[in-house]
């Protein structure tokens, strides 16, 4: 989820929970209030998942994502997801990589291709040992929550935020499933470019 700054398990998962968020502006006060830590401004990022011709990856809900954000390019695979009292746990591995052009190649030749994209701003603030990211993406805002299970909860509580709203997929599938509800979406996730003023 994040770009490091989040706290690890011996064995490398993934444990968030997801919730989408009517305002940002609201939550964001909220943590202020409770004393939360800014760790990372709102930026912009990019995410390319890759797959193999027969989609192997996607079949056995795994994720191999290039993410570029601040200047920086991280390689990132993601394992099947199982939910413990709703919330998400995955095995997660990641790694900075030095040159996102020559990491394309490498995925190239494995043939693996870039199969969908998706974009977000993202800010971060740490409260409770737990990662919050604020994300406003083209299909809505997202509060995502990383950490140990009981502190997400409390963190949950903290913010005023309701559990049982949580989203158990990740913005793949989410975006997937709106397509179903509306094929006029583009095939990515993306932000549409804003229309041009008139002289």
């Amino acid at each position: 989820m994040t770009s490091g700054a989040a706290p690890r398990s011996p064995s490398r998962d993934e444990i968030e929970l997801k919730l989408p968020c009517q305002s940002l502006d609201a939550i964001r006060q909220k943590l202020r209030e409770q004393g939360a830590s800014p760790i990372s401004p709102l930026h912009f990022e990019s995410n390319d998942l890759y797959d193999d011709g027969e989609g192997r990856l996607r079949s056995s809900e795994s994720t191999l994502r290039l993410r570029r954000a601040n200047d920086e390019t991280i390689l990132t695979y993601k394992g099947a997801a199982r939910f413990e009292g709703g919330i998400k746990r995955r095995e997660e591995r990641e790694i900075r990589v030095s040159d996102g052009e020559e990491t394309e190649a490498i995925l190239a030749g494995l043939g693996l291709t870039r199969r969908f994209r998706y974009e977000k701003q993202r800010e971060e603030w740490k409260l409770e040992d737990c990662v919050i990211a604020l994300d406003r993406t083209p299909i809505g805002d997202f509060v995502e929550i990383e950490g140990d299970p009981t502190r997400i909860r409390r963190v949950v509580a903290l913010l005023g935020l309701d559990p049982s709203e949580a989203i158990p997929y990740s913005y793949a599938k989410l975006y997937a499933l709106r397509r179903q509800q509306d094929p006029s979406l583009p095939p990515d996730m993306v932000f549409r470019p804003a229309p041009e003023r008139s002289p």
